[in-house]
């Protein structure tokens, strides 16, 4: 039996980090490519459909056009697209399988007419409903990327429904996302902080972060249940002490974007793992993410021979207005270079040597629609 050879990440970020910039009008969509593309936060560039694309999915040859070209010139690969399976769109009924299928073929068809190689779904998708995308996805040519976030975890039985299915139907283009909120190993210190500037007492925020941590030793939730009653004593610990008002935040918060599952868990399906984002939520006086297990996810990347990229994907923007993520992001992405350097390899940060390995690493369909 020949050894794993190790993986070559390729680095990248999802403009979604920079979204209070962007709703700030700081900048514009093209401000915020060349920003990305100026501050060597490439060479991958993920972006979201529906809050980045006026029209979206409805896209014109002649602005397909400036976006390739915008892409080119700016020196990134575009690597993955956010999209929506948003089966409630009506307000008076839900979509029908069929309305589905289409509605999803539109967005797959827009990540190929934009050069996308990958569409990011979303969890509300069945295992029915990706069996039913495959013949649509390897059409375009087009991965679809079910995302594992939390308060999912790889081995939640949802997760293992899928895996098995894309066993059973056997399409190279049917995968995951990994996110790795759902293997967060503490609550964020600067939520926290934003906790204690929104008048927190210090007693309830070590409650808090002490009742995160009973989660974390007792592992990630087994069934929704179990999430609805962590959701539900994070809300009655905020009422006992004086701030109702902070009670479905911290639910929010610590138990549908801190998952407690262990790293190892990925394992569980990390051959249909197509794309990473790598979540984080922030840097510490040391340079560290002190929340997310960044350098334990990338040497388990590399040791299983992932050569995806990996979007840095900065979540603090939610609480966090008084640093910069454009900063934070340059930190955490040095974090993630010297953890594969740690774990024996590198992180391609070469545009050329980027393109040509996430062509290798994706399925390609000859001839796929555009």
């Amino acid at each position: 039996m020949t050894a794993q050879a190790k993986g070559t990440p390729i680095q990248g970020v999802t403009l979604y980090s920079f979204t209070r910039a962007f709703h700030g009008r700081e900048y514009d969509l093209e401000g915020l490519i060349r920003k990305a593309a100026a501050e060597g936060f490439g060479p991958g560039l993920e972006i979201i459909g529906f809050s980045s694309f006026r029209g979206f999915p409805e896209i014109d040859d002649h602005y397909a056009g400036w976006f390739k070209d915008l892409i080119a010139e700016t020196g990134l690969v575009t690597t993955s697209l956010a999209v929506n399976a948003d089966i409630g769109i009506h307000r008076d009924r839900l979509l029908t399988q069929d309305e589905l299928l289409e509605y999803m073929r539109r967005q797959i068809a827009a990540a190929a007419k934009l050069g996308f190689p990958i569409a990011r779904v979303q969890i509300s998708i069945t295992p029915d409903s990706m069996e039913a995308l495959a013949p649509i996805a390897e059409e375009y040519g087009v991965t679809l990327a079910l995302e594992v976030h939390a308060d999912q975890y790889a081995s939640h039985p949802r997760i293992l429904a899928l895996r098995d299915r894309y066993d059973k139907v056997g399409s190279p283009f049917l995968g995951f996302t990994m996110d790795w909120g759902a293997t967060v190993s503490g609550f964020a210190p600067s939520l926290i902080e934003a906790y204690r500037r929104r008048g927190a007492s210090e007693e309830l925020l070590a409650a808090v972060t002490g009742l995160w941590d009973e989660f974390y030793r007792q592992g990630p939730p087994a069934d929704q249940a179990d999430h609805g009653q962590r959701f539900g004593r994070f809300i009655g610990l905020a009422a006992q002490h004086g701030r109702p008002d902070l009670g479905i935040d911290f639910g929010i918060n610590g138990t549908g974007l801190f998952g407690p599952a262990r790293v190892d868990d990925w394992l569980e399906i990390f051959p249909w793992i197509k794309h990473v984002h790598g979540k984080f939520f922030g840097i510490d006086d040391q340079h560290e993410e002190p929340s997310v297990p960044v350098r334990d996810l990338i040497r388990l990347l590399v040791e299983n021979g992932y050569n995806g990229a990996i979007s840095s994907e900065y979540e603090g923007w939610h609480w966090n207005y008084w640093q910069s993520p454009f900063d934070i992001i340059r930190d955490e992405q040095a974090v993630q270079r010297s953890a594969a350097a740690d774990a024996g390899s590198r992180m391609t940060t070469d545009l050329a040597e980027a393109r040509a390995q996430l062509a290798a690493w994706l399925p390609t369909t000859q001839g796929a629609s555009a």
